[in-house]
């Protein structure tokens, strides 16, 4: 399965010492998995990217705020539900698909199976024992 381009919109809106602070970021969730095992705190990714010290007070005071999600994109979608965004199961079901993919062309080189998606039973052995030669 190819790897669709996975984004969201997240949103924080906060007030620190009388000054209201509105800040906007749109996630490419495909690049932060590829450089994070899992999603690091999305609130340390929006501090760093709008320029806030995540050792200061502002930093502090913007993590009591919820973030809200909204725009998603490819399979990003799947786990947006009444403006919530399930980031734990997204992260888990994108590795899911990563190892998958990776172990495609294994299973048709050695099996002759041409879509693991047809043996959903096999698929998900193959991705187990990935995992656990990564020690996942």
């Amino acid at each position: 399965m190819p790897m669709l381009k996975n984004s969201i919109t997240a949103r924080i809106e906060f007030s620190f010492k009388g000054e209201n602070y509105v800040y906007s970021s749109v996630l490419n969730l495909d690049l932060l998995l590829k450089q994070y095992v899992q999603l690091p705190a999305l609130y340390a990714i929006m501090a760093t990217e709008h320029g806030i010290d995540t050792y200061s007070y502002l930093y502090e005071v913007m993590q009591e705020s919820d973030i809200e999600f909204t725009d998603p994109q490819g399979y990003a979608m799947d786990y947006m539900s009444h403006g919530e965004f399930d980031v734990q199961a997204f992260a888990k079901n994108w590795q899911y698909q990563k190892a998958a993919s990776l172990l495609q062309p294994i299973a048709n080189r050695e099996l002759g199976i041409a879509d693991l998606n047809e043996h959903p039973a096999l698929k998900a052995a193959l991705v187990a024992a990935y995992n656990l030669g990564r020690g996942a």
